[in-house]
């Protein structure tokens, strides 16, 4: 028997079958739950009544990349460092997009198999994710949808996306771009056999339609014949989703605000505070760089418990904790996050000023993440799961290690 791998502290088996684990970006249970009720996704009722229907915590904040890491490394950004698509380096003195592989501080799975001679292959829909999710792949494939187009043997370990899947290159706000990573997955995992595959998705439909709508019912429709056809080729499928997806609006369709600058900068010297958004990334036309999660960096004479007081009086926020108590709590960088972090109530975002936040454009209301009510996602597996240890809470982030398992026909390790 093949000795297992440890990564990150973790044991992982080597799977004798492909393992492809897929981030179905900003999904909830309601999701895939009302598609299933409506008669579009027949093969994934079969594959849930056969295999496993579970549901998992993300890691918090309930964004994009600390989710994507924490999938690809095992581990929550305690760990790996990144801890939000963007943050205050305040070595530096200034705010950094987290998209550097050198904010990595741990190997992804990809990485350590790659590197014992396993195939990885990683395909995101946005090139943010990358260059960190590729971080020391050794001759596997890591290509983005985003820019397929691009994609060369010598940069990507692949060439002609475009060409061996029929599609043309599709918008970075559509529907077609998580259809692109599906359909090249697909062919990859039939053409190129890699033991792991990492096929992460965007959540452009979600911030735009709600569970059981037509658009979102066509989008989950799409996925069912992609996970029917990744099954037939035999892998082991994992499907869960970095973060979940609800409404920040009211009954009139107005986005349900906190202008957390305005708020600090009133009680403060303005312009002493910091409100940092880790939401933000370059694709703010589905969100605007509204989520439910903020940190804050106050001057250094500020009275922090003060300042958390009036901001957990706020009506519409959930909690406000020092930087100590959620780098505890949600397994954080404490060096990465600032005095404080302040969580939104589920139907509210955190923004700084109204200024920098232009949702004037959008047509539909303001849907969004970040925050706790957005923090069970699925984890759903074409196989019966392994009993979990005793008192195990199941993460998201637990993917692989769940899938190598069952590929491998062993326990879990813990």
């Amino acid at each position: 028997m093949t000795e297992p791998l440890t990564v990150n502290g973790r044991r992982y088996h080597r799977p004798r079958r492909p393992v492809v684990v897929v981030c179905i970006d900003g999904s909830e249970d309601a999701y895939h739950e009302r598609a299933i009720a409506d008669g579009r996704m027949p093969f994934l009722e079969r594959m849930l009544h056969a295999g496993s229907d579970l549901r998992a915590d993300c890691t918090m904040p309930s964004f994009t990349n600390p989710n994507n890491l924490s999938i690809a490394t095992g581990v929550p950004p305690s760990v790996h460092g990144i801890c939000g698509n963007y943050f205050y380096d305040t070595a530096a003195g200034t705010e950094v997009m987290m998209n550097d592989p050198e904010l990595l501080r741990a190997p992804t799975l990809f990485a350590a198999f790659s590197q014992q001679g396993s195939k990885a292959a990683v395909i995101t829909a946005k090139d943010k994710l990358r260059r960190l999710l590729g971080s020391g792949l050794v001759d596997g494939i890591c290509f983005s949808a985003e820019k397929a187009d691009q994609a060369t043997e010598e940069e990507n370990g692949i060439g002609k996306v475009l060409a061996r899947t029929g599609m043309e290159l599709p918008s970075v706000y559509s529907a077609e771009l998580s259809e692109l990573v599906m359909a090249a997955g697909a062919d990859i995992l039939d053409k190129d056999r890699p033991d792991l595959m990492y096929l992460s998705l965007t959540d452009y439909i979600q911030h735009k339609h709600a569970p059981g709508s037509p658009v979102a019912n066509d989008f989950y429709a799409m996925l069912d014949q992609y996970f029917e056809r990744i099954d037939a080729l035999g892998a082991v499928l994992v499907v869960t989703a970095d973060h979940g997806m609800n409404a920040k609006a009211d009954r009139d369709g107005n986005a349900r605000v906190i202008h957390l600058q305005d708020v600090l900068d009133a009680q403060l010297e303005p312009g002493s505070a910091r409100v940092v958004l880790p939401i933000t990334d370059p694709y703010t036309v589905h969100h605007g760089a509204l989520g439910s999660y903020a940190t804050v960096h106050l001057p250094e004479h500020a009275d922090t418990g003060a300042v958390a007081a009036r901001l957990q009086a706020l009506a519409g926020v959930d909690t406000v904790l020092t930087r100590d108590e959620a780098a505890a709590r949600f397994e954080l960088p404490g060096d990465r996050i600032g005095d404080l972090v302040v969580i939104a109530e589920r139907n509210t975002v955190l923004g700084t000023t109204p200024a920098r936040h232009d949702i004037s454009g959008f047509t539909e209301p303001l849907r969004s993440h970040g925050g706790l009510s957005e923090q069970k996602v699925p984890f759903l597996v074409n196989a019966p799961v392994p009993g979990l240890p005793d008192g195990h809470r199941l993460r998201n982030f637990d993917a692989f290690w769940v899938g190598t398992a069952i590929a491998a026909g062993e326990p879990l390790s813990v």
